[in-house]
C-alpha cells in the first residue's frame, strides 16, 4: 500500500502534515498530563486529613490502653477514648475518599483533555490517509502501461477544473476524441497528480 505520493512535492505536503499530526497528538497530551497533575493536587487536603485522622486515632489508642489499666474505673474511662478514636478514623476515612475522589477526576478530565482534540484530529487525518491510499491503489492497479492514459485522460476531462483543463488545449474533448497523443498525456498527468502519481515514461520509438 502506498501511503505516500509519488508527487515530491504532495509528498513533502503529507509528510509536513504527518508531522503537524504528531505535534498536535504530543501537544494535547502533554496538556492532558498537566490537568490531571493540577487537578490531583486538589487530594493534598484529604491526604492532611487522613494522616491527621489516623495519627489522632493512633493517640486516643494509646491514651486508651493507658486509662485501661487504671484498676476499678480503666474500663469505663476508656469508653470515650474509644468513641474519639472512632470519630477519628471517621475523619481518615474521609481523607482517603477525597483522595480517590480528586485521583478519579483528575484521570476523567485529563483523558478528556487530551482525547476529544486528538481524536478529532487524527480521525480526520486517518480518513484522509485510507482515501488517498486507497485511490491511489486503485489507480495504480490500472496504470500498467502508457496505453492506460486514455481512462485518466477521460477522467481529468470530467473532474479538472476547467482552468486547468484550458491550460493543456484550447479544446481538450476535442483533442481527447481525436486521441491527441500530447493531450492525453497532458490530461493524464492531470489527473494522476492528484492521485499522488506520475504519469509512466512514453513509449520509445
Amino acid at each position: 500500500m502506498a501511503l505516500y505520493a509519488q508527487n515530491p512535492w504532495r509528498r513533502t505536503r503529507q509528510l509536513v502534515g504527518d508531522l503537524l499530526v504528531v505535534l498536535w497528538v504530543a501537544a494535547w497530551v502533554r496538556a492532558g498530563l498537566w490537568v490531571h497533575d493540577s487537578v490531583a493536587r486538589l487530594a493534598a487536603p484529604g491526604r492532611t486529613l487522613e494522616d491527621a485522622g489516623s495519627s489522632l486515632s493512633d493517640s486516643l489508642g494509646s491514651a486508651g490502653d493507658t486509662v485501661a489499666r487504671v484498676p476499678l474505673v480503666g474500663d469505663d474511662a476508656r469508653s470515650p477514648f474509644d468513641a474519639a478514636g472512632g470519630a477519628a478514623d471517621s475523619i481518615a476515612r474521609a481523607g482517603v475518599q477525597v483522595q480517590e475522589g480528586a485521583a478519579q477526576l483528575a484521570l476523567l478530565l485529563g483523558i478528556l483533555v487530551a482525547a476529544v482534540p486528538v481524536l478529532l484530529v487524527v480521525g480526520a487525518w486517518l480518513r484522509a490517509r485510507v482515501r488517498f491510499a486507497s485511490r491511489s491503489r486503485a489507480a495504480r492497479r490500472i496504470l500498467d502501461s502508457a496505453a492506460d492514459l486514455d481512462l485518466f485522460a477521460l477522467r481529468a476531462l470530467a473532474t479538472q477544473p476547467v482552468r486547468a483543463l484550458a491550460r493543456v488545449s484550447d479544446d481538450p474533448a476535442d483533442a481527447w476524441r481525436r486521441r491527441d497523443p500530447d493531450v492525453l498525456r497532458a490530461l493524464a498527468s492531470l489527473e494522476l497528480r492528484s492521485l499522488g502519481l506520475r504519469a509512466p515514461a512514453p513509449p520509445r520509438g
